[in-house]
């Protein structure tokens, strides 16, 4: 490896070495991804006080930095999380191996027979920050798709997603798969990052996972193609037809959960026929949970609220805060989540079957859910065993970006000696 002082040269080797693991993956047997994914939970459970000793380290830094109590969150490891980290590598490895899967097939009257299957991208490069938990999922998720993979994690989580990193590799080298397959790049300097963005030759994607800063970064400087993981500006409306506590429990488990990820809620839109009774009851429910609630003029007469400001909507706070505003009807929350929505996750809580459609069909979010927490947003619920962010674009992959996902396609074309005339 060349001297870390040396970006622009550590960075191209880190790719040439990518695109000639990547070319190999490509044909690798399911059998041998999946022996390196059970080697590499192993590992990490066997190597699990390295690295909570290592996350240490990194958790002394984000204190002395001044990291919030919601990113200190996303930061730790626990043996529980650890044990999360295991499970993620071991469901995506039982998943079917989507490398080579046929989409579809048709003959035409020319004679040829004509497939499209899965094919793996390439070299996947994903800059994420914080959660080291993200050096597994996308580590797996790619290997599970046959591409190679360049992790630039946060400075925040440097120790502990080297140490996850580690078990990585060895999990490559167990099933005798190239170790360059999955890289973590070694340094915090950020120049690596610049360099990543604009690795046209031998990277074929970027995925970045962060706040609003990173992704509009790698969206104003990539030259590489980029799925966007953007914010979760996550809205709940609480419909005129919504059910009292099936609200009251959804609400509470979609802001306090978990507030530092990207499915957790940040906005509650009430119907104004709702306010002195059901959305009364359930800002109370938040405020006594410990939540700051941010309300419009319509709702600051609830003893506790705050008043909210213009920059409040569309704030992705990823702490116990939420903002909190009266709608007309399901109209006016549309509008409102059109206007300062991200086009992550958005939610009704309604008994409305025609309300639930009109929010469906006129809401333009990745996910959309119904009367379910917004914190189910996340691969590993939808059955994908991880992922590697939730893609908020509307090109190629949208939602959670799962193995299949980070696959395209090729056409094989067959004849018998065709010829066309």
């Amino acid at each position: 490896m060349k001297d870390i002082a040396d970006i622009p040269a550590l960075m191209a080797e880190i790719g040439a070495n990518a695109k000639a693991a990547s070319a190999e993956l490509a044909f690798a047997s399911a059998e041998r991804k999946h022996a390196a994914l059970i080697g590499a939970a192993d590992a990490v459970w066997a190597r699990r006080a390295e690295i909570i000793e290592a996350n240490a380290k990194d958790l002394e830094f984000g204190r002395d930095k001044g990291l919030s109590a919601a990113m200190m969150d996303r930061l730790m490891l626990d043996e529980t999380r650890i044990r999360g980290i295991v499970d993620g590598l071991r469901a995506v490895a039982e998943q079917p191996d989507p490398v080579g899967e046929l989409l579809e097939q048709w003959d035409r009257p020319s004679g040829l027979h004509i497939k499209r299957v899965r094919t793996p991208l390439g070299v996947v490069g994903v800059i994420y920050e914080s959660r080291p938990n993200v050096t597994a999922d996308a580590g797996a998720l790619c290997l599970k798709s046959g591409n190679a993979v360049i992790l630039r994690g946060g400075s925040e989580s440097f120790h502990s997603s080297a140490a996850i990193h580690a078990c990585l590799v060895e999990g490559l080298k167990s099933a005798a798969l190239p170790e360059h397959a999955i890289q973590l790049v070694p340094t915090r300097d950020r120049a690596a990052v610049q360099a990543l963005l604009t690795m046209v030759d031998t990277v074929d994607v970027i995925v970045p996972r962060g706040g609003k800063g990173l992704v509009g970064l790698v969206q104003r400087e990539a030259r590489v193609p980029v799925f966007a993981h953007l914010e979760g500006i996550v809205h709940v409306y609480l419909d005129r037809a919504a059910d009292a506590q099936k609200a009251l429990d959804v609400v509470l488990n979609a802001k306090t959960r978990r507030t530092g990820i990207c499915g957790a809620a940040e906005c509650l839109l009430v119907h104004r026929d709702l306010v002195e009774g059901l959305g009364k009851s359930v800002i109370e429910a938040l405020l006594a949970a410990g939540v700051r609630v941010h309300a419009d003029e319509a709702l600051q007469h609830i003893a506790g609220t705050v008043a909210a400001t213009e920059a409040d909507w569309g704030r992705e706070y990823l702490d116990m805060d939420i903002a909190a505003r009266v709608v007309e009807d399901i109209d006016g929350a549309i509008a409102h989540i059109r206007q300062y929505g991200s086009d992550h996750t958005d939610c009704i809580l309604t008994e409305d079957d025609a309300a639930a459609a009109r929010f469906f069909e006129r809401v333009d979010s990745a996910i959309l859910m119904r009367n379910a927490s917004t914190q189910f947003a996340d691969g590993g619920e939808f059955g994908m065993g991880a992922e590697i962010g939730i893609a908020t674009g509307k090109m190629h992959a949208r939602g959670p970006v799962g193995a299949a996902q980070l696959t395209s396609f090729k056409y094989l074309v067959e004849g018998d000696g065709t010829v066309r005339g």
